[in-house]
């Protein structure tokens, strides 16, 4: 082994690492693979930004940018929304009708996209005629990637293998190529969920408050003119340090102040909004510094009395009176402007709009707003699948469109667009897969003169495809798809070939394509699949030749393998945005997508050892 190859096997593993416990974002990720591999000059500069004008970066940037315009316009959810008469079927009978549905419309359109309307139509079911949210997310997710895993353009993993298979043996898959395997592979998966669906968690009957475990009242206090606190700085009052009492708003003559600078000082007749225990809420009540501001009242997080939670309080009624204060969810999607930032950060960007006060992270840790809030020395991070609850007026729901890539988790939907627009939209998508399925473009010029019609139709603007690009998947191949061009460089992936081919010596076919497919598979449950991808595409065309097989099965095995990471909650992003909601831990991806995976890898290897004469 030589130092070159040595030093590749060590970016590989520090990629896995950095991947698995999500040490940076994967675009940081990206530039820093971009930086390595020019620094140790295992690539040249312009193989270094190779990735930016790759085909595939750019069919996948085309694509994106149709999902938008669909989305935009309400293709995906005029699609879903049939799916809310279903309301009283038996669970056995609404899930695979959910998989079939979420499966068909993610082989061509943004699986990501498809489960972020689906998880609204859910959570809209579950809160208003007690359909189990934890029994649905999970198998809409998989039938999502399994559903991307039946065409060329379902994926951006799939592009990404046909790209390297074209580059490297001058053929390509086909669009519908594979569809008949894929459709194989989302059936099984259907037939395993309906049937062990118990294995998953039921929904509680909990609401926000509840899940958040936030304290039991919120409570409005007016500053009495003889009060101690008048004049005392917010940072030096008992508010910063006591547990089980967080600061949530303070008002002086009708307008909000903003409460995380702690240098302002307290007036006599200033509003302060708290949440509280029942302990506190006696003491607060009985102290002479404080009067119960007259209008309002003590209310108990949950009821309607003031506060409403949509959807929960009132299971009849799908509609607020203006005026009313809601708890929303929102939650971080890929691109979002809240990334990265701290609860205090959101809170100072939206200071005019909603007042957040808690956040869930998706590894299902609760995070108290005492402890978020107020000067917390150790802020937590935002990252996609993350959830804030917010206090907002109802009128003000519209005020958070402003802010893209994130999802408002309750009844609220913003008007679709003209009814013409959808179905131009749905046009020029079923034009972009018939002139690359009829083979009359390539799905590269398709998805181009697709996204030409969009823009000249006005069903889409430049505006919106700047802000609703998820930026960070382009990066991240631009940057794993130099790392490739590393690996034939140095010679490491012929060296990993050579090592398979001895260990392969005299075996059947089914043995190499079933390993490559297990192994493949197994890396894509802790790495993004498409770098996965990107990884083991080159391996798997150097081990079937060196075989003198037929390259395509074992190109397939890899395509299949990279998207299907069932068995851990981090290996694919859709899994991520439903981890937490489901109220799943990571065992229930380890034994029911362990179970497909198992089941998959066994039949996939099978099929495609079959086109192998």
């Amino acid at each position: 082994m030589s130092l070159e190859i040595a030093l590749i096997f060590i970016i590989i593993l520090g990629i896995i690492i950095l991947f698995a416990f999500e040490v940076f974002p994967v675009d940081k990720i990206s530039f820093c693979l971009i930086g390595t591999l020019l620094l140790l000059g295992l690539v040249t500069p312009d193989e270094a930004i190779s990735g930016f004008s790759n085909r595939a970066t750019i069919t996948i940037l085309c694509l994106m940018i149709i999902a938008v315009a669909l989305e935009q316009n309400g293709v995906i959810t005029w699609m879903a929304n049939g799916l809310k008469r279903v309301k009283n079927w038996p669970i056995y009978f609404i899930i695979p009708l959910f998989m079939l549905i979420t499966g068909s419309i993610s082989a061509f359109i943004s699986s990501t996209a498809v489960v972020i309307v689906f998880i609204k139509i859910i959570t809209e079911l579950s809160e208003k005629y007690q359909i189990s949210e934890s029994r649905l997310l999970l198998p809409i997710s998989f039938s999502s990637i399994l559903g991307g895993s039946c065409t060329l353009m379902g994926t951006s993993t799939n592009l990404i293998v046909n790209s390297l298979y074209i580059t490297r043996t001058e053929e390509r898959i086909g669009f519908f190529e594979f569809s008949w395997m894929g459709i194989i592979f989302l059936v099984i998966a259907i037939v395993v969920i309906t049937v062990l669906h118990k294995v998953l968690p039921a929904s509680t009957d909990k609401n926000l408050e509840d899940q958040y475990d936030l304290d039991n009242y919120i409570l409005t206090l007016e500053i009495a003119p003889d009060s101690a606190l008048v004049g005392q700085a917010i940072r030096d009052t008992p508010f910063k340090d006591e547990d089980h009492l967080t600061l949530l708003k303070l008002s002086r003559k009708g307008r909000d102040k903003n409460i995380l600078a702690g240098n302002i000082r307290l007036q006599p007749g200033d509003r302060i909004k708290l949440s509280c225990d029942l302990a506190h809420l006696m003491r607060l009540k009985n102290s002479k510094d404080f009067l119960i501001a007259p209008e309002e009242e003590v209310v108990m997080e949950g009821s309607t009395t003031k506060i409403k939670q949509v959807g929960k309080a009132d299971k009849d009624k799908t509609s607020v009176e203006p005026g009313e204060i809601l708890l929303v969810e929102i939650m971080m999607l890929p691109g979002a402007r809240f990334l990265e930032k701290t609860l205090k950060e959101v809170r100072t960007i939206l200071a005019n709009i909603a007042t957040p006060i808690a956040i869930k992270r998706r590894q299902r840790r609760v995070f108290r707003t005492d402890r978020l809030l107020r000067y917390n020395v150790n802020p937590t991070y935002l990252r996609v699948g993350d959830r804030i609850l917010v206090e907002i007026e109802k009128e003000k729901i519209n005020d958070l469109e402003v802010f893209d890539n994130i999802a408002i988790l309750q009844q609220y939907e913003p008007p679709l667009h003209s009814g013409y627009k959808r179905w131009l939209s749905l046009a020029i998508l079923g034009g972009v897969v018939l002139l690359a399925a009829s083979g009359v473009l390539h799905i590269l010029s398709s998805a181009i003169t697709g996204c030409l019609a969009l823009l000249l139709t006005n069903c889409i603007t430049l505006e919106n495809v700047y802000k609703k690009i998820n930026w960070s998947v382009i990066i991240l191949l631009a940057g794993m798809i130099p790392l490739g061009v590393a690996m034939h460089n140095t010679g490491a992936d012929d060296w990993i070939t050579g090592k398979l081919l001895g260990l392969m010596h005299g075996q059947d076919s089914l043995v190499s394509i079933g390993l490559l497919f297990l192994v493949t598979m197994l890396i894509s449950g802790v790495v993004s699949n498409n770098a996965t991808a990107i990884i083991m595409t080159p391996i798997a065309i150097s081990l079937a030749s060196g075989m003198d097989l037929p390259i395509k099965p074992y190109v397939l095995a890899v395509m299949f393998a990279s998207n299907f990471s069932f068995f851990t909650p981090v290996g694919y992003q859709t899994n991520a945005l439903i981890y937490s909601m489901g109220h799943y831990n990571f065992r229930h991806f380890l034994i029911l997508g362990g179970i497909i995976s198992l089941l998959l890898w066994l039949v996939g290897s099978f099929l495609l050892n079959t086109m192998i004469p």
